[in-house]
């Protein structure tokens, strides 16, 4: 059990982390926005990531985290995996049965219930989880592997995103969370363990 695990995501608020004086586990999710110290692992989730990677077009620093999708790639493609087994700390592939299917765990996600899973903290601080309070779907990842923004598919996946957070939420009732956003207009109910800080 560790005090604080802080996720950043890769939403423009992700700049809100403050690399030089927090304390506690560092969890990043894809590449991280900018260069952050002392990340304890970055979360991989699905085959583009993976795929990108191999072509070399995307090269992801520090120690991974890697999700059911990568752990499928490693098997079928047994050189990528010796490659970067040493960056592997490890395949986390729980699926919450609230959740329908890997696809609909984000990076995000995922990396935040490993946090949980792993570390139980009485703390757990977000950061550039934009698409908790906005339509914006947009993350740094995009500059390097670019993904639908279209309307409807923002919809789609506000709709699908926005519906797991309260339940891992609820699923760890003794951490107390944190989401570090722009503004207070979350799009969803909190339960009583979560509050939203505004920068």
């Amino acid at each position: 059990m560790v005090n604080t695990v802080h996720v950043i995501g890769n939403g423009k608020t992700a700049s809100y982390f403050d690399n030089e004086n927090a304390k506690g586990v560092r969890l990043t999710c894809n590449l991280p926005p900018f260069s952050i110290d002392n990340v304890y692992a970055t979360g991989v989730v699905d085959f583009k990531m993976c795929r990108a990677i191999t072509a070399g077009e995307i090269s992801i620093p520090g120690m991974w985290v890697c999700g059911m999708r990568p752990k499928i790639y490693a098997g079928e493609n047994p050189g990528w995996h010796m490659k970067y087994a040493a960056q592997i700390r490890e395949f986390y592939t729980t699926l919450p049965d609230y959740v329908n299917g890997y696809t609909a765990f984000n990076c995000g996600h995922m990396v935040t219930h490993y946090g949980l899973t792993k570390f139980a903290p009485k703390e757990l601080h977000m950061y550039g989880f934009d698409s908790m309070f906005d339509m914006d779907m947009t993350s740094c990842t995009d500059f390097y592997l670019p993904s639908d923004r279209s309307n409807d598919n923002n919809a789609r996946l506000a709709r699908n995103w926005r519906g797991i957070w309260p339940k891992i939420f609820e699923e760890f009732p003794n951490t107390g969370f944190t989401i570090h956003g722009k503004h207070d207009k979350i799009k969803f109910q909190l339960p009583d363990n979560v509050r939203t800080v505004i920068k």
